[in-house]
């Protein structure tokens, strides 16, 4: 992998950051806290995302953004001969692959994925190869043997071995289970054999037992077949007696209906003729019921008019009469809203003088209550000073010539006398003040006279206006009644002459007496012509009784005739009842025989049915024995198979792991070598993976912190050529954070040189350090500085560094100028 190019926005203390990466090496220079590890933590956020970002999504914004500030990283590097540029926000991420203006990956689950997928490293395993951080370097040094074996088994990807192993160990453990799960289910053989045995006998006796039943079945249905014949015959005289028995009686119950209609429709028809003879006399009584009735209607109009013409007459007379007391009552009130004009003018003075009289009680009110109210203030407040004086004079008796003063808290001695002379001084004064205020008091505690004469005057004022303004009230309810009588006049008047204009329009001439005697003659006709309606009613129906008695006549004669027929029927049937009862018993016992046959039967078949269902189940269970013996025998020979392999995993890294400790300690033998200029030329790795360094052969039992910390770091430079080595492609980047700790200048150099020399296997290593002097070993130099205008990391390239400068003189060249973009 190698990286091109690396841009921040708003990414923690990083604003705006865009860092452009080369070949070589190049150095991230800047104090301590202002940005350049931030730097290593965008990289792993913008090729793996999620929890990379220390504290989480909520912390990753620079803390001087606006809310909703935007905030991405975007990465640009090689990898395997191809450009990929990946762009990762707080709720989105794209990957872009050799300049493609469509991403290939557009979320953040399908970006980290498609990402660890062509790496080909989890994060955990890419940081153990490419990133090494001053923490890092000793690390092994704070774990136990068997911590330190297993860190470094993880970061030469052994720990894919243990893994492969832990799945076999898995499935070995899933196979024993499974087969001692099968076995614990598996049933006794000898057991299913006797029960198959045992299955096959009941079978047997079943279709024994069935083949006699229906023998027996057989025999009582040809018995029952002999006797149904008679029993259907039998069946079908017995319904047909009841038959016309039901026929007779329902022929009787109509016969006697129809001849009970005979004898009404003759009453009717007697009622008839007499309601005929009783019209004839009738109908000469009813000759002037229609004229006397028109005559009735127009009287009754005449009546309704008549009254209409009273009740108006009524309200004409009461009408007059309160229009006179209106008018009365209107001449009263004619001067009303001059006096009204009068009354008001009145009110508003007298509440002028009103409200001048209140403005001067007020005023002197509030300076009495403020008098009482300061001296009863200044009475409060000597108590409370006579107190405390009291107080500080009683101590002082008590202690004597010896106390000390309440001013200073110095020893009295000779000042007693005159301490306590001024103190009882004092307290005479403040009694005297506290007698005057006192007396005060009690002459404000009254309300004063001039003051009580204001109040008087006021309240005699308030009086006058409460009085004119009732006055006014009077007044102005008077103006308001003059214009309701107006109004109420004008509309009576109206009404007056409507009235009578409507008693001019109604019609004259009506006769109470000719009234009565016409409503009395028109009532008795009334009741005459009601009944000769129902005698009219009764002769019209004669036609319709006359028709309905031919039709009665007709249906009894019909009826009688069907009675004598079902009579000779039922005659005709010879079929006794004890002859009845026999075939009924015997065909009962018959169908009870064959009834009980059949259960017999079906009882037999259900047991053969259930045998042959127990012999399949035991033949079922059988055949399911076998099958689960062959599948255990699959088991045992797969979970012979994973011991094997359990073994050989164990066997490969107990191999690896031997193998391990001199070849690591081979390749950092060599770069201690060139880092101490010779002194140490040797370093191993003992049993419990713990570094000793040989000095001359020898191991040298104390090193200084500097020396431990270059051992720690030439260890790492090995574990990281080795994975380099060991993986399917070139690996390019070595970053190196804060790696040089307590080495001196010389040692530093001496690194820097190293990395120089490593080149052919990572052509990129960035350092990452707040040491200066290190920059003249670097072909580029990134400086990152904090603004404290804006609160953010600035990184800027240096224009030249000290090697190029180098360089550029040796060659006669003009050597560039040092900038800052």
């Amino acid at each position: 992998m190698r990286l091109n190019r690396l841009k921040l926005l708003n990414f923690r203390q990083h604003a705006d950051s865009d860092l452009t990466f080369e070949g070589g090496l190049t150095g991230i220079i800047g104090p301590n806290g202002v940005g350049k590890s931030t730097l290593l933590e965008a990289i792993a956020w913008a090729l793996y995302g999620g929890d990379t970002a220390r504290g989480g999504k909520d912390t990753i914004r620079f803390a001087r953004a606006a809310a909703r500030a935007q905030v991405k990283v975007e990465l640009e590097f090689e990898l395997a001969g191809h450009q990929y540029r990946v762009v990762r926000g707080l709720t989105i991420a794209e990957l872009y692959l050799d300049g493609g203006e469509q991403p290939i990956a557009n979320s953040a689950t399908a970006v980290g994925e498609l990402l660890q997928r062509r790496v080909g490293m989890s994060r955990a395993e890419f940081f153990n190869t490419y990133f090494t951080g001053q923490k890092e370097l000793a690390v092994m040094a704070s774990l136990t043997a068997t911590e330190r074996a297993q860190f470094l088994s993880r970061v030469l990807g052994y720990e894919r071995l243990r893994m492969a192993q832990e799945l076999a160990d898995q499935r070995r453990r899933d196979l024993r289970n499974e087969i001692a799960g099968m076995r614990s289910g598996m049933p006794d053989a000898d057991l299913l054999g006797a029960q198959e045995a045992e299955a096959r006998g009941a079978v047997d006796e079943a279709k024994s037992r069935l083949a006699d039943a229906e023998i027996e079945r057989s025999r009582v249905q040809s018995q029952l077949d002999a006797l149904v014949p008679k029993w259907t015959e039998a069946q079908r005289q017995r319904d047909e007696l009841q038959l016309l028995e039901a026929d007779i009686r329902v022929t009787d119950i109509e016969l006697a209906a129809q001849r009970r209609n005979l004898e009404r429709l003759s009453v009717e028809l007697h009622h008839v003729d007499e309601a005929r003879v009783a019209l004839t006399p009738l109908s000469a009584q009813l000759a002037p019921f229609d004229n006397l009735g028109q005559e009735l209607a127009q009287l009754r109009d005449l009546a309704a008019h008549n009254g209409r013409r009273q009740a108006l007459l009524e309200q004409e007379t009461a009408m007059a009469a309160e229009l006179e007391t209106l008018r009365t009552e209107r001449e009263g009130l004619v001067n009303a809203p001059a006096l009204e004009e009068q009354v008001t003018l009145d009110v508003e003075a007298k509440r002028r003088y009103l409200e001048e009289a209140h403005g001067k009680l007020e005023l002197r009110r509030t300076e009495w209550v403020r008098d009482r109210q300061e001296a009863e203030t200044r009475r409060n407040a000597l108590r409370a000073q006579y107190a405390e004086l009291r107080e500080q004079r009683d101590r002082l008796v008590a202690r004597g010539e010896q106390g000390v003063c309440p001013t200073c808290n110095r020893p009295l001695l000779d000042h007693f006398r005159q301490v306590l002379d001024v103190l009882d001084n004092q307290l005479e004064t403040v009694s005297a003040d506290g007698m005057y205020f006192k007396s005060r008091l009690e002459q404000l505690e009254a309300m004063p006279e001039h003051v009580a004469e204001l109040d008087d005057e006021r309240k005699r004022m308030q009086q006058d206006v409460s009085a004119l303004e009732r006055k006014l009230a009077r007044t102005q309810m008077g103006v308001q009644r003059l214009e309701y009588i107006g109004r109420d006049v004008t509309a009576k008047e109206n009404r007056h002459e409507s009235l009578a204009k409507e008693l001019t329009e109604i019609p004259a001439g009506y006769d109470l007496a000719r009234h009565r005697a016409v409503e009395s003659d028109f009532e008795r006709l009334v009741a005459l012509s009601a009944q000769a309606n129902r005698l009219t009613t009764q002769v019209e129906r004669e036609p319709a009784l006359r028709r309905e008695q031919e039709q009665v006549t007709r249906s009894v004669a019909s009826l009688s005739s069907r009675r004598e027929d079902l009579g000779s029927r039922r005659t005709a049937l010879v079929l006794s009842e004890e002859e009845f009862g026999l075939l009924r018993d015997q065909h009962a016992s018959a169908a009870a025989q064959l009834q009980s046959a059949s259960v017999s039967t079906a009882m037999t078949t259900s047991d053969l049915t259930n045998a042959q269902v127990a012999l399949e189940r035991a033949q079922g269970s059988r055949l399911e024995l076998e099958r689960a013996a062959a599948r255990v025998a699959v088991l045992e020979s797969d979970k012979l198979l994973h011991d094997e392999l359990h073994r050989a995993y164990s066997d490969l890294r107990t191999d690896l792991n031997f193998a391990l400790r001199p070849e690591l300690a081979d390749l950092a033998s060599k770069f201690l070598n060139a880092l101490t200029d010779g002194r140490y030329t040797e370093l191993e790795l003992d049993d419990k993976y713990r570094i000793v360094v040989l000095e001359e052969g020898v191991p040298k039992p104390v090193i200084s912190g500097g020396e431990e910390d270059l051992a720690n770091l030439v260890l790492r430079l090995a574990i990281s050529q080795m994975i380099a080595e060991r993986a399917g492609q070139p690996f390019s980047l070595l970053v190196l954070d804060e790696v040089f700790g307590s080495l001196d200048e010389t040692r530093r150099q001496n690194v820097v040189s190293l990395l120089r020399g490593l080149q052919d296997r990572f052509e990129q290593v960035i350092l990452i350090t707040h040491i200066e002097d290190v920059r003249d070993g670097l072909d580029q130099v990134m400086e990152v500085r904090f603004n404290e205008q804006t609160g953010a990391s600035m990184v800027t390239r240096a224009g030249a560094s000290g090697r190029e400068l180098a360089e550029a003189v040796a060659a006669g060249e003009t050597p560039p100028l040092l900038s800052a973009e």
